[in-house]
């Protein structure tokens, strides 16, 4: 370690002047030989190098969304040139050139972290020491000595003799219990890191080798914290565990915010974003617009959550426009209203003897009515209507070649053979 450390001498000079820059800060609040005022010096560092880091970590964002969008294509290629491996190599230099994606760009914010990782323990390393290293005289190394972070001394580890301790004015016991503390926090808080970017924003409707690779990154990255924190002085250990604390926050603030399509947390998000816009009517805020507009453009290719939300957006009655905005469409809330109306009035459903019993009584009653309402037929005619058929009748006069009216009745009763009347003479020729 500490040859790997020396590589990076280089940079000890920037980072000592800027610990000992917010050191005076520190001191003059807390005092000078205070483990507050070096422990928040560390801490501070840590959150300087986080903050000239977002672009990386935005970068990486980026990447990492591109590779898990890419494993299917990644996953079809392997398996068409599987006995090629100069061919495959090919077709994915030629996918990764382009979509743009840099299977690198993942790990940048770790690289770019190294080179003051390294320099930090190469500091540190020197306090324990005694010799001064970059901007740190003797009175600043002798303060730095004698300070201490909960009985523990800056530049102690946890594989540190009693001996060794105790030159450092601390014992042994307090020394690891502190490390074994800081230890345990460090690889619980890179864990919980890793389970959240597994569990909320991955795309789980997708099953590629990425998402196995990144479940054992889960599991092993803390037991490789644990194993080499043992190693670490206590002040490295204070700037990782911040480091892993940044990193936890700020990718849930990512994953609340920008969540990866498909994902759990894309689901929650838009939700959220559903009762934001049935509460007031709009959506607020350019980001969220930027969301619906993606969305409205994405047409068919929407995933399931998206379509969810399509969904309780037309349910409450609000139309996603191109432009990110919704509007209020009294069409598509009537048809909403009217279709639960509709469903509320459906009959409960009925057992089979019940049907059988309504429908025997509907064929009781059916029949009931027409031998009611059957007519019955009269012998004579009322004289009122005679008298109006007469007149008729002669007003009109019969049509030559047609039967009188009377005849038509009588013919039609004589068919029927309900009354008799007269009936029409037979034909000479016809054979009696």
């Amino acid at each position: 370690m500490d040859t790997i450390a020396s590589f990076f001498s280089f940079i000890t000079w920037p980072v000592s002047w800027v610990i000992v820059q917010f050191h005076k800060v520190y001191g003059a609040i807390f005092g000078p030989d205070t483990g507050w005022a070096w422990g928040l010096s560390i801490v501070s560092l840590v959150v300087l190098i986080r903050i000239c880091l977002i672009p990386l970590f935005v970068k990486q964002i980026k990447s990492t969304r591109n590779m898990q969008a890419l494993q299917p294509k990644m996953k079809a290629i392997q398996e068409r040139y599987k006995s090629d491996k100069q061919r495959q190599s090919e077709e994915m230099m030629k996918l990764y050139k382009e979509t743009g994606t840099n299977p690198l760009s993942s790990c940048l914010p770790i690289l770019a972290q190294s080179p003051f990782f390294f320099a930090l323990y190469h500091v540190l390393s020197n306090i324990a020491e005694g010799d001064e290293v970059g901007v740190i005289n003797q009175s600043l190394l002798e303060s730095a000595r004698q300070a201490h972070i909960f009985g523990a001394p800056l530049a102690a580890t946890f594989t540190d003799s009693a001996q060794h301790v105790a030159a450092l004015d601390a014992s042994l016991t307090s020394v690891r219990i502190v490390t074994a503390i800081m230890i345990i926090l460090m690889s619980a808080s890179q864990f919980y890191t890793q389970r959240q970017l597994m569990m909320k924003n991955v795309d789980l409707s997708v099953k590629t080798p990425y998402m196995q690779q990144q479940k054992m990154l889960m599991y092993i990255f803390p037991v490789i914290f644990a194993v080499m924190g043992i190693n670490f002085p206590v002040g490295v250990l204070v700037y990782w565990l911040t480091t892993n604390v940044w990193t936890m926050g700020q990718q849930m603030y990512v994953i609340s915010q920008n969540p990866t399509p498909g994902s759990k947390a894309q689901d929650s998000y838009l939700q959220r974003l559903l009762k934001s816009i049935t509460s007031h009517g709009e959506v607020r805020g350019r980001r969220r617009k930027n969301v619906v507009k993606a969305i409205v453009v994405k047409g068919s290719d929407r995933n399931e959550n998206e379509r969810r939300f399509f969904a309780g957006l037309s349910k409450a009655g609000f139309a996603a426009q191109a432009d990110g905005t919704v509007i209020k469409s009294d069409t598509i809330a009537a048809e909403t209203e009217g279709g639960a109306a509709a469903k509320r009035q459906q009959p409960k459903r009925q057992t089979k003897a019940k049907r059988q019993a309504s429908t025997s009584q509907q064929s009781t009653a059916k029949s009931t009515e027409d031998a009611a309402e059957e007519p019955t037929t009269s012998l004579e005619k009322k004289p009122q209507d005679s008298a109006q058929d007469s007149a008729k009748d002669s007003a009109q006069g019969e049509k030559p070649g047609r039967p009188s009216r009377a005849n038509s009745g009588a013919s039609r009763q004589t068919k029927s053979g309900q009354r008799k009347g007269q009936q029409r003479p037979k034909h000479p020729s016809s054979k009696k």
